[in-house]
C-alpha cells in the first residue's frame, strides 16, 4: 500500500481526501494529513457565521472516520527532503511519502505600514483569527473598529461587528469603489448607499497610511493617505492574501511570479511525486483564490494518483462567483467581469420601486452567450443566471430578472 502525504487540511485538502477514498476501491493509498491548525477541516467560507455567533462546531466538515486516513492537527511541516521522500515536521519527525500533495493555502497580508503589528490589529483568515476578533469585540462593544478592505470579506466583517457585537465599523477601501473585483461603479455606489444607511462608515479611494498606537503598544486608530484620522481600538485587515509556499526554496521547487508552487494543468510540480492544489498552487503561474478551482484540482489529482486521469469537466464559466451575505442586501456577481470579449454587449437594468434594484448582463457579441453578470436586489435571479453563464439566453433578460 502506498502512502499519500498531504500538507495542510483546509477545504481543498478535505475534498482531495474524500475524492481519493471514494474512488480508491482497491485501497491502494493510505493517507496522512498534516494540519497546522488545532482543528480538523472546517468551512472557511462560513467564518463570517462564526463572527455572528454561530458555534464553531457548526463549521466543521464531516470527519472521514476512515481507518486509512490519519489526520494530525497542530503539526507544522518544516521542510521537504525530496531525495528520501520525507517531510520533516517542526518537531523533527520525518514522515515518509510515496506521493506528496501541498495544500497549504494562503496567509493574510498585513500591509507594510507603521503600526500594523500593534496589539488590537487582527488578520482574518482562520478560525482562530475570527475567535480572537470576536473576543476583542465582546469587550469593546460600542467602540469603533476599522476594517481595511472593502471587498466581500471586509463588508461581511463590518456588518457582523455592527449587527451582532455592537461595534461601530469604518471600512477603508483604497480602490475608488467597494468590491472592485466584482462590481461596476454603479452597483458599488448603490451598495455603498445601503451600507451607509446601516451605520457603516465608508472611506473609499484612499489608502491606509499608518496604524496609530499608544505608549503601551496598543492600536488607538488609523491615519489615511488623505490625512483623515479615525480613532479605533480595533483594526481588522481583510485585504489580500499571499500563497503559503515557504517550503519551496529549500526543496528547490519553482514558484510562480506572484508566488505559489508552480504546477502544470495536472497540478504536478517538476518533481513527479509532488503536487500542489488550492490557494498555494500557481497553475502556469496563475493563482485562483476561490474554492471551486481548488475542488477541481483535488478531483484531478485524485484521478492521477489512481492512474485513472479521466478528463475533468471544465470549471463553470460562472466562476468566479460571489454572493455578499448580508441580511436584506442581495448582491451577487458571476463570471469574469474584467475579461470579457472586446465589443461585448452590456445590458443594464435599474428599477427604483420599491427599492433600487440593479442588474448588468454582459453578452458575447458574436454568440450572444452570457459572459458575466452583476445583480443587486435580484435574489431569485441569481441561481437562474448562474446556470446560464456560457449559454445563450433562453428568454429576454427582463424575464430572467423577475
Amino acid at each position: 500500500m502506498k502512502r499519500l502525504l498531504v500538507i495542510g487540511y483546509g477545504m481543498t485538502a478535505h475534498r482531495l481526501v474524500e475524492e481519493l477514498r471514494s474512488r480508491d476501491r482497491e485501497n491502494r493509498w493510505r493517507i496522512v494529513v498534516l494540519g497546522e491548525e488545532p482543528f480538523e477541516a472546517y468551512n472557511r467560507i462560513a467564518l463570517a457565521d462564526r463572527l455572528r455567533g454561530v458555534p464553531a462546531g457548526k463549521l466543521m466538515l464531516r470527519a472521514t472516520g476512515d481507518p486509512l486516513v490519519e489526520v494530525r492537527t497542530s503539526t507544522r511541516a518544516a521542510s521537504i527532503d525530496r531525495r528520501t521522500r520525507e517531510v520533516v515536521t517542526a518537531d523533527g519527525e520525518r514522515v515518509p511519502y510515496d506521493a506528496l500533495v501541498l495544500a497549504t493555502g494562503a496567509t493574510p497580508a498585513r500591509p507594510p505600514i507603521p503600526g500594523a503589528e500593534l496589539r488590537g490589529c487582527h488578520v482574518y483568515r482562520t478560525l482562530e483569527d475570527v475567535n480572537a476578533i470576536r473576543r476583542a469585540a465582546e469587550t469593546a462593544s460600542g467602540e469603533r473598529a476599522v476594517i481595511v478592505g472593502g471587498g466581500l470579506l471586509g463588508l461581511e466583517t463590518a456588518e457582523a461587528l455592527r449587527r451582532h457585537l455592537g461595534i461601530r465599523p469604518h471600512v477603508v477601501e483604497a480602490a475608488p469603489h467597494l468590491m472592485p473585483a466584482q462590481l461596476d461603479p454603479m452597483a458599488a455606489e448603490l451598495l455603498a448607499t445601503r451600507l451607509s444607511h446601516r451605520g457603516i462608515r465608508l472611506h473609499q479611494g484612499t489608502a491606509l497610511l499608518s496604524v496609530n498606537g499608544d505608549r503601551t503598544g496598543r492600536a488607538t486608530g488609523i491615519t489615511l493617505a488623505d490625512e483623515t484620522r479615525i480613532d479605533a481600538g480595533m483594526v481588522v485587515f481583510t485585504a489580500g492574501t499571499r500563497p503559503r509556499d515557504d517550503l519551496a526554496p529549500e526543496a528547490d521547487l519553482p514558484r510562480g511570479e506572484r508566488g505559489g508552487y508552480l504546477v502544470g494543468d495536472d497540478c504536478r510540480t517538476p518533481d513527479p511525486a509532488i503536487w500542489a492544489i488550492g490557494d498555494c498552487a500557481a497553475v502556469h503561474g496563475r493563482r485562483t483564490g476561490t474554492v471551486a478551482p481548488g475542488y477541481h484540482m483535488a478531483a484531478q489529482v485524485a484521478g492521477h494518483l489512481l492512474n485513472t486521469p479521466t478528463p475533468q469537466p471544465p470549471l463553470s464559466p460562472a466562476e468566479p462567483s460571489t454572493v455578499l451575505k448580508l441580511p436584506g442586501v442581495d448582491v451577487a456577481s458571476m463570471g469574469n467581469l474584467h475579461a470579457t470579449t472586446p465589443g461585448a454587449i452590456e445590458l443594464t437594468y435599474t428599477n427604483a420601486t420599491p427599492a433600487t434594484r440593479y442588474a448588468k448582463l454582459i453578452l458575447d457579441p458574436e454568440a450572444r452567450t452570457l459572459q458575466a453578470a452583476i445583480l443587486l436586489g435580484h435574489p431569485t435571479a441569481y441561481p437562474r443566471l448562474h446556470a446560464l453563464v456560457g449559454q445563450e439566453l433562453p428568454a429576454p433578460a427582463e424575464q430572467l430578472l423577475t
